[in-house]
């Protein structure tokens, strides 16, 4: 399975928090980040999406179908993307769109079993993948890149 762990892009500030949207900036970034996205992706990727604007704003730039998933919105803990991904049973490619500190978390979580929050930009993505080795399975980091270097 791969799992890709999108944070959504520059967002407004402002309350309530659900209903911030992207700036100029930010719809530039998840713009970008979507054609490096759109490049590697395979066809029957599941992209699952926070409800909250800013991140549909930013999905929007991938794809205009996607599912938004109530589990993925602010303030949910790790195990709840986790969950909601299939990880790492599922199979597939799965793309997430959430927030911080949340993401850091399942990245922490998956990649050296801890249980900080790393830091991850705005319209970052991260990209993991799961095998088998030997008796065991590993997580492997496939890449970690943010807008402005593209």
């Amino acid at each position: 399975m791969e799992l890709i762990l999108w944070r959504h892009a520059e967002a407004e500030d402002g309350f309530p928090d659900a209903k911030r949207a992207l700036t100029e900036k930010g719809h530039k970034q998840a713009g970008k980040m979507a054609e490096w996205l759109k490049a590697r992706l395979p066809e029957d990727a599941r992209i699952l999406v926070s409800p909250s604007v800013r991140t549909q704003q930013t999905a929007s730039a991938l794809v205009k179908d996607f599912s938004t998933v109530d589990a993925l919105a602010p303030g949910v803990d790790a195990q709840a993307i986790i969950d909601a991904a299939g990880w790492p049973r599922a199979g597939g490619t799965v793309v997430i769109v959430g927030h911080q500190p949340t993401l850091g978390e399942v990245l922490s979580r998956l990649l050296v079993n801890g249980n900080d929050s790393w830091s991850v930009k705005k319209g970052a993505v991260w990209w993991l993948a799961n095998r088998k080795r030997g008796n065991g399975a590993e997580t492997l980091l496939k890449a970690a890149i943010t807008p402005d270097l593209l």
